[in-house]
């Protein structure tokens, strides 16, 4: 299992089109791929579960990634998050 934190930066926090796109990018790997903030686990692979997260700027989210490919898709989905989030 590969586990990361992130830090979000953008300032409207997580919305839909950044979200899409890290969507899309966990969507290309077998590997499960979760964000937990606040309490809250969600499905990187389903953006309504990842809206659901209500992050703002500055949220800290704490992503595990564990599966067959979960090296390619940690650093993907990290590359994903810090130039879109």
């Amino acid at each position: 299992m590969k586990q990361f934190s992130f830090t979000i930066k953008d300032p409207a926090g997580i919305h839909a089109r950044p979200a899409g796109v890290v969507v899309q990018e966990a969507k290309k790997f077998q590997s499960t791929i979760t964000a937990k903030y606040d309490g809250k686990t969600a499905d990187l692979k389903r953006i309504f579960t990842v809206l659901a997260l209500c992050a703002k700027c500055g949220a800290v989210l704490d992503i595990e990634v564990s599966g067959p490919d979960e090296e390619a898709a940690a650093a993907a989905v990290k590359q994903a998050l810090e130039s879109k989030l």
